[in-house]
């Protein structure tokens, strides 16, 4: 039987990417025992996964470097046949180094790729997702189609939605419901307050509005809630697997460049997403035949500003969030 670690311990979204090498690592090898190491805040995410052996998470945010070698000092007891690290960073570049396989898989970039040994060349901005960047780790022993992310949320977290959606026992309509994920971490990723509640003014009136994220993203969603004089705020009342087992039931998904946009491509789920600073093209845009991007037409010499986003307009202006059309935003199936 062979043994493979899958290593992501970055934000969110990226953890939600990585489920495609669980998919198609499973899909090759059906036998093999897979681990993953997460960050902790991220967990949520794989609670009952059908794929893997064992779920690893890092406390980055008490004692991160104790944690870190307690971490590694763990691995190494392990003999992992492939170590699949998905992230360029010096963190997990030990952890690649340090812990025992026969191969050691990662991307050029890492500052301790020398000692990998296997090296992968990482490029952003050549036209390739996120996934077919992650599928090269491991194409040299599967193959090299696209795999996609897959979530799977447990029986618990589809009842807890449909718990939760009809927590304020508003009836239900024909049309059905749409969430929107207006938070991000980034402030140039994420659309204005206004902008949103202007668009769930524009939305029929008919469907049921539901405000989903992070508990700390419930006073951003209350507020936009009051200035459109519609909506149900559910930030901070469902689970990761609730929330992707909400968006899978939505008629439309409206999101920003943020982890709700891979977890809407890992549940097959409608999703319009809003790029503000950043461009599709680094990679990260919806990956499903339901999904499409909306930016502003306007050329501006200032877009993309940074791959991440900036904690403010380096221009002052915002134009491209501010430039976007409300009636192009307002289509549902």
């Amino acid at each position: 039987m062979q043994r493979f670690l899958v290593i992501q311990t970055a934000f969110l979204g990226d953890a939600v990417l990585a489920t495609a090498l669980l998919e198609k690592l499973h899909a090759f090898h059906p036998d093999a025992a897979i681990d993953l190491v997460v960050r902790k805040g991220n967990e949520g995410l794989f609670e009952g996964h059908p794929f893997l052996r064992r779920l690893l998470v890092w406390d980055k945010r008490k004692g991160k470097t104790r944690n870190l070698f307690r971490l590694i000092g763990e691995l190494r007891r392990e003999r992992y046949d492939r170590i699949i690290n998905c992230q360029r960073y010096l963190s997990t570049g030990l952890i690649t180094a340090l812990a025992r396989a026969e191969e050691r898989v990662g991307y050029d970039k890492n500052p301790l790729s020398l000692l990998f040994s296997r090296r992968v060349k990482h490029v952003i901005g050549d036209g390739r997702h996120e996934v077919d960047r992650l599928n090269a780790l491991i194409a040299h022993f599967t193959d090299g189609k696209r795999p996609l992310p897959r979530l799977h949320p447990t029986p618990e977290a589809r009842e807890e939605a449909q718990a939760q959606s009809m927590a304020t026992g508003a009836p239900r309509t024909a049309h059905g419901h749409v969430c929107l994920a207006p938070a991000s971490i980034w402030f140039t990723k994420q659309w204005p307050e206004a902008k949103w509640a202007e668009l769930m003014r524009a939305l029929p009136a008919d469907l049921r509005l539901l405000l989903i994220g992070a508990p700390g993203d419930a006073a951003l969603c209350g507020r936009i809630a009051k200035a459109a004089g519609r909506g149900e705020v559910l930030a901070g009342r469902l689970s990761l697997l609730g929330t992707a087992a909400l968006m899978e039931g939505a008629v439309m998904n409206y999101v920003n460049d943020s982890a709700p946009l891979h977890i809407a491509s890992a549940m097959n789920a409608p999703v319009t997403a809003i790029f503000c600073s950043t461009v599709p093209a680094f990679g990260f845009g919806p990956l499903r035949g339901n999904g499409r991007v909306l930016e502003t037409g306007e050329r501006l010499d200032c877009r993309p500003c940074g791959l991440h986003g900036h904690r403010a307009c380096p221009k002052g202006h915002f134009k491209c969030a501010t430039g976007i059309p409300i009636d192009r935003l307002t289509f549902v199936p």
